[in-house]
């Protein structure tokens, strides 16, 4: 069964960091893209991060990452990571990844991010 679990969200001060893992089981992280999206309370689920897949490491961010956001991938380990540093109150929200696989998308269940201080 395919299936996408995040975890390391958590509660950070402005200027800190949190990593994020999206673990995949039931396919291969390295044959598939792998997105990252963050949705903030009322507002729309927004794109954040993208690594390619068919072995290929080409990455796309979001121009709000602004280069405080690493996406990496460890392929033993099946998952993929958002390392997330100098972040902002505004970078609160729900973080998603989301794979597409035979046409259908996937998305793990989310792990909240707050910056507050």
């Amino acid at each position: 069964q395919l299936q996408l679990v995040e975890s390391g969200g958590g509660l950070v001060q402005p200027g800190g960091s949190l990593r994020l893992s999206c673990a995949a089981s039931g396919f291969p992280v390295d044959y598939y893209a792998i997105g990252w999206f963050r949705q903030a309370p009322g507002k729309e689920r927004t794109g954040v991060s993208c690594i390619s897949g068919r072995g290929g490491s080409t990455i796309f961010y979001a121009d709000f990452v602004e280069g405080r956001f690493t996406t990496s991938r460890d392929n033993a380990k099946n998952t993929v990571y958002l390392q997330m540093n100098s972040l902002k109150p505004e970078d609160t929200a729900v973080y998603y990844c989301r794979t597409v696989v035979a046409g259908r998308q996937y998305w793990g269940q989310g792990t909240q991010v707050t910056v507050s201080s």
